[in-house]
């Protein structure tokens, strides 16, 4: 029988007015994969928080044994000292440091006066190797894409002499590529004895790594099922995420298409630094009232430069092009304009750009039309958090309370209320930038519900997302996007991922053959 390495019993952690944890139990054997899943706000990233001394001991009730001793961690160093690594889902890098100083950052190489620069970069050089990585270690962290930076984080681990690495929502911003290389990786080191622990909403991944899969709904333990012994389709896991059987991800809309709404014609866009460099090149499209439009395209495609760009020129240098709303060409020099305009853009980043963690619900609700909420240029303060109460409702927003910072909210949440900041803008054209990314399956059909009220209303949604079945599950019609062109159009009824992927290989072709000539 294989050692237990891990056992966390009777976990209880509590925060003001939430029980985020509730008698939770976790076994982990010693060179196994054990997959964490769950809803938004179920508590898996709480319970590894736990482990790993981000909530320090005496913070919650229960016991933590590894490695055949209890442990009271009251610090990640004190985690990292056994051999427990986390690997947040916000990657923890400083952009304008190079990868050798990242990977040892709190961990240098040297004496306490003298960091040993060659050590750092050499052995900096050796872990990247064994992650797969081709890149010197003296590159800037802000020179790299997001995936090799996954990398990076994962060597920072294996600098660390990591024995169990906790990897939470690991390829949420990887490509398909990326992420297959990600999970294989998982599985060397499996082969090599670690073990690891991944938190993810990507069902496929984790049938493809996991050996065993906890299911954790509303803080408490539901089921530990194991590979080979128990069912662990994606309808017998989700059935445990949610408490319900979710036999159609996507829900019915009757679609009700009409005028031609906003239409985009001849839109470039250079890149802000390198301004030689075109983005977005030549594109024209339009999108109909009470149309869920998709744009696909492999990360780097230019479709979030494409929507920023259009979005009060927010992206880009050089952009020119024609922009027509209700057969009226308009201008959108600022955001302001675009607001103006009634053009809304969720963006991707909801941490970083879309809302203010460290404020309230309420505000963040009405960020985007503080008029709507305004007497005489002064913020009706009642009127505010009745309009946040109003979209906490329609919206199912998980919550005691609208005085909640947004920071504490699971992510699937917080995605509600950046929805809600614009649907209270009332736009009429609706931009969705990968809308349902790092969120589970029960919260995304919620999201999908909100899409088709939306339209059901008459409003336009433009959805840009890297999830394939997304886009055939949701939209009327595909534009896909290769290259910063748009290489190919396919109604919903006639998409399937091999024709986006044909067109999207096939326009890469043609955009290097045309450079070669």
């Amino acid at each position: 029988m294989a050692k237990i390495l891990l056992e966390m019993r009777n976990i209880t952690k509590t925060f003001p007015g939430v029980k985020a944890l509730d008698n939770v139990n976790l076994q982990v054997e010693e060179g196994e994969i054990h997959a964490l899943v769950g809803e938004n706000g179920a508590g898996k990233s709480t319970l590894m928080k736990v482990l790993s001394g981000i909530h320090p001991y005496g913070s919650y009730e229960g016991q933590i044994f590894y490695d055949g001793e209890e442990c009271h961690f009251t610090n990640t160093k004190d985690s990292e000292r056994k051999g427990i690594v986390i690997i947040h889902q916000e990657l923890a890098l400083v952009p304008y440091m190079t990868i050798g100083e990242n990977m040892f950052l709190g961990n240098e190489q040297g004496s306490s006066f003298k960091i040993n620069w060659n050590e750092t970069f050499g052995k900096g050089n050796e872990y990247l190797r064994i992650v797969g990585l081709s890149e010197s270690s003296r590159t800037l962290i802000k020179d790299i894409g997001v995936g090799k930076q996954q990398l990076v984080e994962i060597a920072k681990a294996l600098a660390k002499h990591a024995k169990l690495l906790i990897l939470d929502e690991p390829t949420s911003s990887l490509n398909e590529s990326e992420s297959k290389h990600l999970l294989d990786l998982m599985l060397k080191f499996k082969e090599e004895g670690m073990t690891s622990i991944i938190i993810s909403h990507k069902l496929n991944e984790v049938s493809y790594v996991a050996d065993k899969i906890t299911v954790i709904r509303d803080g408490s333990t539901i089921e530990t099922l194991t590979k080979g012994v128990d069912d662990c389709s994606e309808a017998r896991i989700i059935k445990g995420m949610v408490g319900r059987e979710l036999s159609d991800r996507f829900p019915k809309r009757q679609s009700n298409i009409g005028e031609v709404c906003l239409e985009v014609r001849n839109w470039n866009v250079n890149h802000p630094l390198y301004t030689e460099r075109k983005i977005v090149n030549d594109v024209s499209f339009n999108v109909k009232k009470g149309e869920v439009l998709g744009i696909s395209g492999l990360m780097g495609a230019g479709r979030t430069e494409l929507a920023m760009s259009i979005f009060g020129k927010s992206y880009g240098e050089a952009i020119h092009g024609t922009i027509i709303k209700d057969g009226k060409e308009i201008h959108l020099n600022s955001v302001e304009d675009a607001i103006r305009n009634r053009i809304a853009y969720v963006t991707e980043d909801r941490k970083g750009n879309g809302l203010i963690l460290s404020n309230p619900i309420k505000i963040n609700t009405t960020l985007a039309n503080l008029k709507g909420v305004s007497n005489h240029g002064v913020i009706d303060r009642d009127k505010e958090y009745k309009v946040a109460v109003d979209y906490k409702e329609k919206l199912r927003t998980k919550t005691p309370s609208v005085e909640q910072l947004v920071g504490n909210l699971s992510g699937g949440n917080q995605q509600k209320v950046l929805l809600a900041k614009w649907m209270f803008a009332d736009p009429d054209i609706l931009i969705l930038d990968e809308p349902t990314r790092g969120i589970d399956v029960g919260a995304k059909y919620e999201i999908y519900c909100i899409i088709n009220q939306l339209v059901s209303e008459g409003k336009s949604v433009i959805m840009i997302s890297s999830e394939m079945p997304e886009l055939l599950g949701m939209c009327d019609r595909i534009y896909v996007m290769s290259e910063g062109k748009f290489v190919g159009e396919l109604s919903g009824e006639e998409a399937t991922q091999e024709k986006i992927m044909e067109m999207i290989i096939r326009g890469a072709d043609n955009t290097v053959a045309n450079s070669a000539s």
